[in-house]
């Protein structure tokens, strides 16, 4: 994998907790961040297919109600 060589700045707390987490499972601090990165793009850019696809059924006995409830208005 090409890689750009890019520098950041983190707050002690963040470096701790990265340092702490990349530790825990054996990976680098450049894996850690790269990780955390590709999940915050996905999570920009969700995949609506397997979103629906995951939830699709999730509630069968979910109760809708008619379309006069609808349209009677509260309030």
């Amino acid at each position: 994998m090409a890689a750009t060589r890019t520098q950041i700045y983190l707050t002690a707390e963040q470096r701790k907790r990265l340092d702490e987490l990349g530790r825990r499972e054996g990976k680098t601090l450049a894996q850690v961040i790269r990780e955390a990165v590709d999940a915050f793009i996905d999570q920009e850019n969700p995949d609506v297919k397997k979103a629906l696809d995951a939830t699709f059924g999730a509630a069968p006995n979910l109760e809708v109600p008619s379309r006069d409830e609808w349209d009677r208005g509260y309030g």
